[in-house]
């Protein structure tokens, strides 16, 4: 079992995976202000043995074995997260991101991993991700869920949109430290947001997953790192396929009581 306390700290990703919601942004984030800014660490040790991703067997073992302050990753709807660490003192940061960019990022995605079954069309795959036929389920269940913990305070929420301005991110980062109870200060967190920029994680060979074994990913199709951009559906969904969207989402999220950055 993992028993959390005050000194350790859970990233809790939307459902899906790395690459389609801020997720492997989040762990450079948290890296950066466990190393009060100074990148050798996230330039030297690959993303899943600084942060280990607790639902998978290697994972878990690693996050046992993991001293503290101990960072480790999940991406579990909340009704699969360990109640022990609900209760406990732990930190969670929970990542979300526009779900229409994140229709975008993971049909790209699941192109180049070959674990995953390469979509027939984008078209079919919306469809797929609106009934919740995806890896670790429906964005709009995860999304309610973990959002029905929000008045938890140790449970802080934060979108990737929140960060896609340099002078965005600076804010973010400051109220991730003051969640954390880990202040910095502004030369620091300079630091972290110049190395958790999109341009500064693309050219870093242990951030952009260049790495990893063409066992696991078909390098040659593309770059587990796209564009980073927030918005990208645009460019990609017809305005039927938007309102289809649209729809749905407003179904899902209309007892919510919440707004999002890119409602």
């Amino acid at each position: 079992s993992l028993v959390g306390n005050s000194r350790e700290l859970k990233v809790v990703s939307g459902p899906l995976t790395l690459s389609s919601l801020g997720t492997n942004w989040m762990l450079e984030i948290l890296s950066l202000i466990r190393s009060d800014g100074d990148p050798g660490w996230v330039c030297s040790v690959l993303n899943w043995d600084r942060v280990p991703w607790v639902e998978y067997g290697p994972g878990l073992e690693a996050a046992r074995k993991y001293p503290p302050p101990r960072l480790l990753c999940f991406h579990l709807p909340v009704q699969l997260f360990p109640k022990s660490l609900q209760r406990s003192k732990a930190k969670i940061i929970y990542t979300l991101r526009c779900p229409k960019d994140v229709v975008v990022s993971l049909y790209h995605f699941s192109r180049i991993v070959r674990l995953f079954k390469d979509p027939d069309s984008l078209d079919c795959f919306l469809e797929d991700f609106l009934s919740g036929n995806v890896l670790y389920g429906s964005w709009f269940h995860h999304v309610t869920g973990w959002m029905g913990l929000k008045a938890n305070k140790n449970i802080f929420s934060i979108t990737y949109e929140d960060g896609c301005l340099p002078q965005d991110l600076q804010g973010s980062v400051r109220r991730i430290c003051h969640f954390l109870g880990k202040e910095l200060s502004e030369e620091q967190v300079a630091a972290v947001v110049e190395n958790v920029s999109f341009q500064s994680m693309k050219g870093n060979k242990i951030s952009n997953f260049s790495q990893m074994s063409d066992k696991y990913m078909d390098h040659q199709k593309g770059e587990f790192l796209r564009k980073g951009i927030c918005g990208d559906w645009r460019n990609h969904l017809s305005e039927a396929q938007s309102q289809r969207f649209d729809t749905v989402f407003r179904e899902w999220m209309q007892g919510l009581g919440m707004t999002f950055p890119w409602d």
